[in-house]
């Protein structure tokens, strides 16, 4: 049953996905240039109509038509194969907002694609902005062009956000994407308004007027063709999805899914994720079900040809995790018989991880431990022992706050601290290492006031590695704390551990050196197995960090 799980042959998901991707940026791009384009009437009907000769130069050439119409028809036909292969309409409240708005823009597009491009290119007819904007401000269009307007854009930026919103980079400027998103259609509308104002105090223009009888009914005819059309298509899809689901349910086609204490039964060819939001079972997906994360992961036991094996996209995440053979993504496995399913994160309210959308990013982390503390603590007074750690506790707090850094944990005689969570990963690094510098040299100074007070100064290892973590709050009822857990968390403890056996106050992995910049000159690299780790790990022991050159 294991190889049957993990077999991967060639899947159209990826290929599906990059479409999608690809389209989407293509539309996002117009729509963005459009609303500029708009946004300039601000200034005067003129300045506008100079950035539409510079629009028109861009996407009414031979490329920018092939480009815009063809990433259009893909996105569509995308958007309308994805609802028919969906077998629940049960989604978050915000990636239905955004399907809704996508289905819907369409439909309000086919009047405005008819009456601009349509009608220039079968009669000559002039789309600048004295004519479209006088049309449109003189009759009721103008409420359907600002829909328009506003539900294209909504649309795109949803798109890109559930695309981001993983990356660090996008969460830290989340501010600024907002503002944009608000501020561009607020602009574009007003500019809009400032247009049809300034008509209405200058003479005619030729062609402004309303277009010929014949012509108009022509222009109106395919109007409806266009939308009639996909509203069909949609319809027809709405239809074959009602359909499926009465002849799945007459003929018997339905699976059951076991459950932990519920069984239930649902029509094959659903996934599992699918299968749980129909009958409302708690189930954690951060990545809305694109293969992007690993947080609906299932355990699953029953026949091997139940499981149809893994696509790209599945395998690649579950080979970044090493997944047991028996640990597929709920949103992508469709079961094709009876089936027991075991959700591995729990989404009840008392998680066993972070349950944050976008928690997942790279980090550096640093773990310091205080050295001899139990020979210390032999000697010395429990009151003394705790003034002695407040202290240590202290200059490492400070040396990472200093370095931009967050003192995270205080476990014991130990500290561990994150790097990264406002900054890429190269800058993460950085900061990691000034910090083991900051925490040697506030030791240092420390120390003499130590050894004069209680006749013995303070050792420590620092162990440094970088990676993917998650972030969030963990911890029990009112009992939680924000943290990172992952693969560099438990890596960079095992580094802090090596201190004793290289006999050095740091090991840090290749990965932050190389990250950071910093060239190991004749420093020895040590290919070592990492306690937890299958692979060998480069790492550096380093006698003090002090020796560093960092840029």
């Amino acid at each position: 049953m294991a190889g049957s799980f993990l077999a991967s042959p060639q899947s159209q998901f990826v290929s599906a996905r990059g479409l999608r991707l690809a389209s989407g940026i293509v539309l996002f791009t117009y729509v963005a240039t459009h609303l500029l384009n708009h946004a300039a009437g601000l200034v005067s009907l003129a300045a506008a109509e100079a950035g539409r000769e510079w629009f028109l130069a861009a996407w009414r050439s031979l490329p920018g038509t092939v480009l815009f119409y063809g990433a259009l028809a893909v996105h569509i036909v995308l958007a309308l194969t994805a609802l028919l292969a969906r077998r629940t309409l049960r989604v978050p409240p915000l990636e239905a907002g955004r399907i809704v708005l996508g289905l819907c823009v369409p439909v309000l597009l086919a009047a405005h694609f008819v009456g601009t491009r349509l009608a220039h290119e079968w009669f000559g007819l002039q789309d600048d902005y004295a004519r479209v904007v006088g049309i449109l401000w003189e009759g009721p269009n103008s409420i359907r062009q600002m829909i328009l307007m506003a539900m294209a854009w909504l649309h795109g930026c949803l798109g890109v956000h559930f695309v981001l919103r993983h990356r660090p980079a996008y969460r830290n400027n989340l501010h600024f994407a907002f503002a944009a998103a608000l501020l561009l259609p607020v602009l574009a509308a007003l500019g809009f308004l400032a247009m049809a104002r300034e008509l209405e105090h200058l003479p005619p223009v030729h062609g402004r007027g309303p277009v010929d009888a014949v012509v108009y009914s022509r222009l109106s005819a395919a109007v409806d063709m266009l939308a009639g059309g996909y509203v069909a298509a949609l319809v027809l899809v709405l239809g074959a999805r009602g359909w499926r689901a009465w002849r799945d349910k007459r003929a018997g086609l339905t699976i059951t899914l076991a459950y932990p204490g519920r069984r239930i039964s649902v029509p094959r060819g659903w996934s599992v994720l699918e299968a749980s939001r129909a009958h409302g079972i708690p189930h954690l997906s951060l990545c809305g079900g694109r293969a992007r994360c690993s947080t609906c992961r299932v355990r699953v036991a029953g026949q091997a040809t139940s499981c149809p094996p893994p696509g790209a996209a599945e395998r690649h995440t579950l080979d970044r995790i090493g997944a047991a053979a028996d640990v597929r993504l709920a949103c992508q496995l469709r079961p094709t018989g009876d089936l027991a399913v075991t959700p591995l994160l729990r989404a009840d309210g008392h998680p066993r991880v972070m349950q944050e959308a976008g928690t997942e990013r790279e980090l550096a982390i640093l773990f310091v431990d205080l050295r001899r503390w139990t020979t210390l603590s032999e000697q010395h007074l429990p009151h003394d022992l705790a003034y002695v750690l407040d202290r240590f506790f202290a200059i490492v707090g400070d040396g990472v706050r200093s370095a931009g850094g967050l003192p995270n944990q205080f476990i014991g005689d130990s500290v561990m601290a994150i790097f990264g969570l406002d900054t890429d990963l190269p800058t993460a690094c950085r900061q990691a290492l000034r910090g083991a510098q900051a925490i040697e040299a506030g030791l240092a100074a420390g120390n003499e006031r130590l050894h004069r007070d209680f006749g013995q100064r303070l050792e420590f290892g620092i162990g440094i590695h970088a990676g993917r973590a998650a972030v969030g709050e963990v911890g029990w009822q009112a009992t939680r704390t924000f943290t990172a857990v992952g693969d560099a968390v438990n890596t960079a403890a095992r580094l802090q551990e090596l201190c004793k056996a290289f006999e050095v106050r740091l090991v840090v992995s290749e990965v932050v050196l190389d990250a950071a910049g910093v060239d190991p000159g004749g420093l020895a690299r040590q290919a070592l197995s990492i306690r937890g780790r299958q692979q060998e790990l480069g790492v550096y022991p380093i006698g003090s960090p002090a020796t560093l050159t960092l840029r």
